[in-house]
C-alpha cells in the first residue's frame, strides 16, 4: 500500500494540471473512493465470472473435449478396420495369383501333353504315308524294270526293222538286249 501512495504522490503534480483542465478521475482527492469500487467492481466481476460464466465455458471445453477424445477412438477403430481391410485385401489377391499360377502351370502342361500327342500321332500318320508312298514308289519302279526288257525289245525291234528295213527275230533281240543289260 505505501507503494501505491509513492506512486501516486509522484504522478500528483503531472494529475493536478490535467486535474485542472477538466479530467476529474485524475483529481488526487478522489482516488480512494476510485480505488474502492475499483476493487468491489473487481470482486463482483470475479464473483459473476467464476459463479455463472466460467462453469459454461468449463461445460463447452469438457464436451469438446470428450468428442475429441470419442472422434480419435473412432478414427482408431476404423483405421484398425481398414488395416485389417487391407491385410484381408491382400491375402485374398496372393490366394488368387498363386491360384492363377496353379491353373495356368496345369493348363500349361495339359496343353502341351495334348499338343506331343497330336504331333506323335501326325508324324505316326505321316511314317505310314511315307512307307505307303515308298512301297508304292518301289512297285511302279519294279513294274518300271520289269516293262523295261519288254519296251527295250519292242523298241530295238522297231529300230533293226527300220534301219535294215526287215525285221530281226525276236531270239536275237531279247539276247541283244539281255547282253547290253547285263554289261
Amino acid at each position: 500500500m505505501r507503494a501505491l501512495a509513492a506512486f501516486l504522490t509522484l504522478l500528483a503534480p503531472a494529475t493536478a494540471s490535467a486535474a485542472e483542465a477538466g479530467l476529474p478521475q485524475l483529481n488526487p482527492a478522489t482516488w480512494a473512493s476510485q480505488l474502492f469500487w475499483l476493487v468491489v467492481t473487481f470482486v463482483l466481476l470475479y464473483l459473476v465470472l467464476s459463479k455463472v460464466a466460467l462453469p459454461k465455458v468449463r461445460v463447452v471445453l469438457d464436451e469438446r473435449e470428450g468428442r475429441l477424445r470419442r472422434d480419435l477412438d473412432e478414427a482408431q477403430r476404423l483405421k484398425t478396420e481398414t488395416d485389417k481391410a487391407i491385410a484381408d485385401y491382400e491375402a485374398a489377391l496372393a490366394a488368387a495369383r498363386t491360384k492363377a499360377q496353379v491353373t495356368a502351370d496345369q493348363t500349361r502342361a495339359r496343353v502341351n501333353a495334348e499338343s506331343a500327342a497330336a504331333k506323335a500321332k501326325v508324324e505316326a500318320e505321316l511314317a505310314e504315308k511315307l512307307k505307303a508312298a515308298e512301297a508304292s514308289i518301289q512297285a511302279t519302279k519294279a513294274r518300271a524294270l520289269g516293262n523295261v526288257d519288254a519296251v527295250a525289245t519292242e523298241t530295238a525291234a522297231v529300230i533293226v526293222s527300220r534301219l535294215s528295213g526287215s525285221p530281226a527275230s525276236e531270239s536275237d533281240i531279247k539276247a541283244a538286249v539281255a547282253a547290253v543289260k547285263s554289261a
